[in-house]
């Protein structure tokens, strides 16, 4: 190849990976004193002219390329649970890079991850990466939590992690007081030279047989700040209801409270009326600014945590409970300080017009969701009854009103059931029912979407900062992945880039026919981008809002505070406003609570994981129904049907055939056979492994079960007619073979220890 620098560019084009000087100079040949002169020469023009870019370790790539070992981050996990990124710098965020699973299946990753990765180009420009190591979390590496077990030589470590495979030994001298079934945290010691890795206790935070082990372990191993300091709890000693002063008197206003029956905190209470053009409602929420001035101690600490983190058996609260359970619970029949906003709506649900204040009030009734419907049903109890006609039956006339114009605007009627951990007395699971969703619970949310909205169009007139709740529309790749598996039910996705989420409700109102409906309403949740705290307004395509900031939980969301801060210096309403150090980092504050949310998901779905596989644990062997609810190269994941309970089915445990995952298909089928399990189809499982020191779940498929697909679905013609080309010993056609069966020995699940299936430790 003749050197210069249009071939140089094409050659740099044309490569998988930045290459260096002398990569170059053996590809073209060049060895002379002048030629490698030129050489030099070209690239640093090149460099000057920004063609081209010089990357650390005096490697070149096109401005586009990106380096063999770079950060990404984790931008989509589409419905098969493959994993897309993109490079960190913001100017780079369109090269698409498709992460790797190692032999056995994805890291752990999730939205907005970063990692440091090895990257390779593929010719169709598409960056491959191996994960080398997860950034960013709050654990460090050097320490390592799980569960202490005596064996015949000593004392070992089972990592709670379900990533670390090893087990760790614990000399007598570094047991610091744990024992048998402890769970604690370890220091891992230097491993130069030795077969195996050495820890030192250094906290244990409870015993496996303890009710509270469980949650314990989800909010050590998130890094959640479990206690709060001494200076923080004495901060709140002395503290009370500030006088009427200044604010609006609204205690002979019949507000009331309406939350879950066993809430302790009450932070917002609702009243509504009708008048001449329309409806008055006002929604007062708790004072919290009053109390948590910026820069105190308990302003540091609420920011630190974020928000609240909620366990099956527990709350980890935002604020300390001198605050979150008294002066900012809004109880009956007591003063409380509150920021309220009155609002006007016509008969049509507009938002005619609203007004903050400061106020103080008295909450009239403190009721639940059950009651307030069992009242709207026509059962009344001592409560509802005296309040039913003036307070109760209001509410439920606006919320009509509410509704409406809610369907009007096109948001999003995702409405998945949810289930709920029971646990007893003792703090054990003893089963999963499906939650309740009552008008009365929307009736509240309603109430709530639209004071935030208020709020944000408050502090837009005064040109004021705001933290917005961004939902951003799906990404278009996203909802071509999900049409073509909803198109094998009979139904298509609107066509063209701007699909307004009402274009996706009559999509959803169609599949409401279909005994998969559920399935459909899962495929279109998985388009959706994750919701995220911004001081730049991007709307919230979900709910088809324009703007939309959080006002109404200012007890468990930072977010929330900020707003409320925002609100009380734009509006002049006294002390406690927004800092000038707070508006200057809004944007980095916006992220912090943004990342600490994803926090406490991440706590929450593992501790539920972790209930969810103790409760199983005692069912090793039993065969369950359930439904495929992902399709990855390396197994299935399968919901259970009556506990919501998932696990993986190994690739490696199918019988009978070689099987590869079929992208478009969102299925694994077996290359000689055809044998196919698709993406929702129902399933017959046994339990292999329930582990509820990991809280993960194995199964296999149950004798019998060869293949699994939906009854009704055709697939789309393009696929028959590529499965006839591939006929007559040719390779299927199928994106990428992942080969996990190769060299495979029969499935028999992880091996047990004490604390598993056999002769477990309960936790």
């Amino acid at each position: 190849m003749q050197f210069s620098a249009d071939t140089l560019l094409a050659y740099l084009g044309d490569a998988s990976q930045p290459k260096s000087k002398k990569d170059i100079a053996r590809s073209f040949g060049i060895k002379g004193e002048g030629e490698r002169i030129f050489l030099k020469k070209t690239l640093k023009q090149l460099v000057n002219e920004g063609k081209i870019i010089r990357l650390i370790g005096a490697t070149y790539s096109l401005p586009e390329g990106l380096p063999a070992v770079s950060v990404i981050q984790v931008t989509n996990i589409d419905i098969d649970g493959d994993v897309i990124a993109a490079p960190e710098e913001k100017h780079l965020r369109d090269i698409r890079i498709e992460v790797q699973p190692d032999k056995k299946g994805h890291v752990a990753l999730k939205e907005q991850d970063r990692v440091l990765a090895s990257l390779k180009k593929r010719k169709d420009g598409v960056y491959e990466a191996k994960v080398l190591k997860k950034l960013d979390d709050d654990v460090e590496a050097e320490r390592v939590l799980g569960l202490v077990v005596q064996m015949r030589g000593g004392y070992m470590l089972e990592p709670a992690n379900k990533k670390i495979k090893d087990q760790f030994e614990i000399p007598d001298s570094d047991l610091n007081g744990a024992t048998d079934g402890d769970m604690a945290v370890a220091e891992i010691q230097s491993a130069h030279g030795m077969k195996r890795k050495k820890v030192k206790i250094v906290e244990v935070i409870g015993h496996a047989d303890d009710p509270k082990a469980i949650s314990l372990l989800s909010l050590h191993e998130s890094g959640l700040r479990t206690e709060f300091p001494e200076e923080v709890l004495k901060a709140t000693e002395g503290m009370k209801v500030p006088p009427l002063g200044n604010r609006e008197d609204l205690r002979k206003v019949p507000l009331i409270t309406i939350d879950g029956a066993d809430a302790r905190d009450f932070d917002d209470a609702v009243f509504a009326e009708e008048v001449e053009d329309g409806f008055h409602l006002i929604v007062a929420i708790a004072d919290v600014s009053f109390y948590v001035r910026p820069g105190s101690a308990l302003d540091e600490e609420a920011y630190l945590r974020g928000n609240s983190t909620y366990f099956p058996d527990r709350v980890l609260p935002m604020l300390p409970e001198g605050l979150s359970n008294d002066l900012c619970s809004i109880r009956p029949k007591e003063d409380r300080a509150c920021l309220a906003v009155h609002m006007w709506i016509n008969k049509h649900g507009k938002l005619l017009r609203h007004k903050f204040v400061r106020a103080l009030m008295r909450s009239h009734a403190r009721c639940t969701y059950e009651q307030v419907q069992a009242a709207r049903d026509g059962m009344r109890d001592d409560v509802t009854d005296t309040i039913y006609e003036d307070v109760i039956k209001p509410l439920y006339v606006v919320f009509d009103v509410l509704v409406k114009a809610r369907e009007q605007r096109g948001a999003l009627d995702l409405d998945l059931p949810e289930r709920q951990i029971m646990i007893n007395e003792d703090g054990d699971m003893t089963g999963v029912q499906p939650r309740k969703r009552l008008d009365a619970h929307k009736l509240i949310e309603e109430f709530m979407v639209l004071a935030n909205v208020a709020a944000a169009e408050a502090l837009e007139a005064k040109r004021a900062p705001c933290v917005y709740r961004v939902h951003e529309p799906p990404k278009a790749d996203r909802l071509h992945s999900a049409g073509e598996f909803i198109e094998g039910f009979g139904m298509s996705l609107p066509k063209g880039q701007n699909i307004a989420p009402g274009q996706l409700n009559k999509l959803l109102h169609q599949a409401s026919k279909l005994d998969y409906s559920h399935l459909i309403h899962e495929v279109i949740l998985r388009t959706q981008s994750q919701a995220r705290y911004s001081p730049v307004n991007q709307g919230h395509y979900g709910l088809a809002l324009e703007r939309y900031g959080h006002f109404t939980s200012p007890i468990r969301r930072y977010a929330d505070l900020l707003v409320h801060r925002s609100l009380v210096e734009a509006y002049g309403l006294g002390e406690g406003g927004l800092a000038a150090g707070e508006k200057a980092s809004l944007e980095e504050r916006a992220q912090h609570i943004s990342d600490r949310e994803r926090k406490s998901i991440e706590a929450e779905r593992n501790a539920v994981d972790r209930f969810t596989a103790s409760y199983l644990s005692e069912y090793i062997g039993a065969v369950f129904s359930g439904r495929i609810s992902g399709v990855t190269r390396f197994g299935l994941f399968v919901a259970l049907d009556e506990t919501g309970a998932d696990g993986i089915v190994p690739i490696r445990s199918l019988d009978n055939d070689f099987y590869v995952h079929d992208e478009e298909r969102h299925a694994l089928i077996g290359r000689r056979t055809r044998t196919i399990y698709r993406l929702g189809a129902n399933v017959m499982v046994k339990l292999v492994e329930a582990d509820g020191l990991t809280g993960s779940t194995v199964f296999e498929l149950a004798p019998g079960q060869k293949g699994a697909e939906i009854e009704g679905f055709v697939e789309p013609k393009k696929f028959a007619k590529r499965d006839e080309r591939s006929k007559g010993g040719k390779k299927s056609a199928h994106k990428r073979d992942f080969n996990p069966n190769k060299d495979k020995k029969p499935f028999k699940g992880k091996k047990s220890g004490k604390h598993k299936s056999s002769g477990k430790k309960k936790l």
